[in-house]
């Protein structure tokens, strides 16, 4: 029992090692070029890049939840919506995404449009064998009707608003800043555009929360230009 003990408590003075532990290389990588962020002067943007579509993203939900909830308060979470798997979607939910940002909803609805997907089937993308997918996949206006119940807004307003410039440039750009991150793979989080965090590196939900603290707080210190 007493070596139990001793190395119960050695393994958690070990998983309490920080920062010196992160290497800059394996546990995340710093890009070539930082990307411009989207958070007030001031703010470490902590920018997960995800698809509602994808069903890695809807059991990293939780941790999403505990890195929120773990941010200091110069600490500004932000997403940014994958496209490459059009078989699944992605495209149509980035769309989504994008309108309902542009109409101030995107947070409101985004826990329950994980939910839609891969637990109700409102929006679902998978037959019911839970292997195969949809021959007929959800439309834009199908996610209108999702955002109309969940938000208010209405169904018609929000279809003419997934049809605008805007959201169309909003798809460009992000499409672009994936491929500028070097992003291959989702969930992936990017602290304050310059840092991409490797989880196949990682061990645990701790360690990609302690990694991601560990970053706003380089960040944090680092001189303003």
């Amino acid at each position: 029992m007493k070596k139990t003990l001793l190395a119960l408590a050695a393994s958690l003075i070990a998983s309490q090692v920080p920062a010196a532990n992160w290497e800059a290389g394996k546990h995340y990588t710093q890009l070539p070029q930082a990307q411009r962020t989207n958070v007030p002067a001031g703010k470490v943007e902590v920018m997960e890049v995800f698809s509602y579509g994808c069903p890695a993203c809807n059991r990293f939900l939780p941790a999403m939840n505990r890195i929120k909830s773990s941010l200091p308060a110069n600490a500004q979470l932000v997403y940014l919506p994958a496209s490459w798997q059009a078989a699944e979607n992605w495209p149509l939910f980035q769309r989504a995404y994008l309108t309902a940002q542009s109409l101030g909803v995107a947070d409101k609805a985004h826990e329950e449009m994980f939910k839609a997907i891969w637990v109700t089937g409102e929006l679902g993308i998978i037959e019911r064998d839970g292997r195969t997918l949809k021959r007929q996949l959800p439309s834009i206006e199908d996610a209108a009707k999702f955002y109309e119940r969940v938000t208010g807004v209405k169904a018609a307003d929000f279809v003419n608003a997934s049809k605008s410039f805007g959201v169309d440039m909003k798809m460009k750009q992000a499409d672009a800043q994936i491929i500028a991150m070097k992003v291959s793979g989702t969930p992936t989080l990017v602290v304050n555009g310059k840092y991409r965090i490797n989880n196949e590196n990682l061990s645990s939900t701790n360690d990609i929360i302690e990694l991601v603290k560990f970053l706003v707080a380089k960040e944090s210190a680092a001189p303003k230009s």
